[in-house]
């Protein structure tokens, strides 16, 4: 429950900040760089959650609905590292089964692992009118203390209430020339 309510301030805090801006506000690169900080606090929360026996499940939803736009833009655009045979996850109970395990054969729950932080390095960010893209390295800490690096790229938009949300998740693991065949 300590985890729930921590993921909820955390939520909270976000939204406030997003709050303060309409949905016509430009989106900025401190706005980009305060999502990613958010979308990965959420990550670890959702693994704690798990870890301590709480509802992860309604934790990763609630994560999806804070981060993503599947309930707000035409489609979603979510390539997430570990999916191959089922590669796009384009609604939220996809999603969800990525994230915790679920409908999906191959979903071990990339978000239960768990992490004990996400660490963020930005290659760089595009602003545009309506859209923000970043793309970059991020990097999952795992409970050994090992850093798993993953490539990613995102692009927000604001929703009705001025928040940021994701339309376009792809991430994968860096091309590791001494596997390939």
């Amino acid at each position: 429950m300590k985890t729930l309510l921590l993921a909820a301030a955390s939520a909270l805090a976000l939204s406030g900040a997003a709050q303060a801006m309409d949905a016509s506000a430009p989106i900025t690169a401190e706005d980009v760089a305060a999502a990613q900080t958010a979308w990965g606090e959420g990550i670890v929360a959702i693994g704690r959650t798990f870890t301590e026996g709480g509802d992860y499940r309604e934790a990763a939803r609630a994560h999806i609905e804070q981060f993503y736009a599947y309930e707000d833009a035409d489609a979603v655009l979510f390539k997430p590292t570990l999916a191959a045979a089922d590669q796009f996850r384009g609604d939220a109970n996809e999603a969800l089964s990525y994230f915790v395990g679920g409908d999906i054969a191959e979903d071990g729950g990339f978000a239960i692992a768990p992490y004990t932080a996400v660490r963020w390095e930005n290659e760089g960010t595009v602003i545009g009118e309506e859209l923000a893209v970043a793309m970059g390295n991020y990097f999952f800490t795992t409970t050994a203390g090992e850093e798993v690096k993953v490539e990613y790229s995102f692009a927000y938009t604001r929703d009705d209430a001025g928040d940021l949300k994701i339309v376009l998740h792809h991430s994968s693991l860096p091309y590791a020339p001494d596997d390939a065949s």
